[in-house]
């Protein structure tokens, strides 16, 4: 789905959502803007609104986790010398009176307060929390910010949160159904997993084979460490499953034995021997105390 998907998603929301201008009565005009561009024009719509940077919180609905600080580093060196270029756009705190939420720019917010600055340019709308929660998905994925973890994480919270079907969602951030049925499948994947594909030291398109595995795990690091493409993953993994052995067919005398232990002791008795190994179990389920301080006197006479 290109951007321009997207910035329908961001143009429908924006334009339901009136600016409040702190300093100004005039509203921007966006009708005539792309729609891929809804988001800039947004937030550089009557940017002379400065409010003090400790009046504003950030976003609950962020999906973004991560901030790296070299970055936040030379952003609020940016800053420092040049000012914030582009509003952040935030909404009024629905509990906090002449508080404000963050909507989108939590990254220009963290960088100017590395910065010291103690007041800010904004764009105030009044927005529902659902859209609130829309327009900070949107606004990450349009700017490529997100891993595909936190991109994943956001589409299950809004729809969690908001009873989105999948098919609703997509046409919300401009995605196809099939992308967020296949993003959201990753959150099955184990953490570490997770974590790998977070930092980029794997890829989707590495991992999906992965997804439902019994040894996913150590076939993700056996992909890393080889450094195999998507295709090479796909064999590894459908390797892997065919060449699981077959279970061992079950030893009648074992079975035999089992019933007859079971019948004396009144209890479930499992037995297992591992011929390769010389090695062998015996399992005995106890359903009561009386039944377990039995056993525990048969075995130390």
């Amino acid at each position: 789905m290109s951007e321009k998907g997207l910035g329908r998603g961001l143009k429908a929301l924006l334009g339901d959502a009136p600016a409040l201008h702190a300093l100004s009565g005039d509203q921007p005009e966006q009708s005539e803007l792309d729609a891929d561009k809804a988001m800039q024009a947004a937030t550089e719509a009557k940017s002379d609104h400065i409010i003090a940077i400790e009046k504003i919180e950030p976003n609950p609905w962020q999906p973004r986790r991560q901030f790296l600080a070299e970055e936040l580093k030379e952003l609020a060196a940016s800053i420092d010398h040049h000012g914030i270029i582009q509003p952040l756009l935030v909404r009024p705190h629905p509990d906090k009176p002449d508080h404000f939420q963050l909507i989108a720019g939590e990254r220009r917010w963290r960088a100017a307060q590395l910065a010291k600055k103690h007041d800010v340019p904004v764009v105030i709308r009044e927005t529902t929390e659902q859209q609130a929660a829309e327009m900070a998905l949107i606004e990450n994925i349009q700017r490529q910010d997100l891993n595909i973890i936190e991109e994943a994480e956001g589409y299950q919270r809004l729809m969690s949160e908001f009873d989105y079907t999948q098919e609703a969602l997509a046409n919300v951030v401009g995605k196809s159904r099939s992308h967020l049925a296949n993003t959201m499948r990753l959150l099955n994947l184990p953490n570490k997993i997770k974590d790998m594909l977070a930092l980029s030291e794997l890829s989707m398109g590495q991992v999906r084979p992965l997804i439902g595995h019994d040894d996913a795990l150590a076939l993700a690091e056996m992909i890393k460490a080889r450094g195999l493409n998507a295709r090479q993953a796909e064999q590894l993994a459908a390797r892997d499953t065919n060449a699981k052995p077959a279970p061992a067919p079950e030893n009648p005398d074992l079975k035999a034995t089992e019933k007859q232990l079971a019948e004396q002791l009144g209890m479930d008795i499992k037995l297992a021997f591992d011929q390769s190994s010389e090695s062998g179990r015996i399992m005995i389920t106890c359903r009561s105390l009386d039944q377990f301080d039995d056993v525990i006197d048969r075995l130390i006479k």
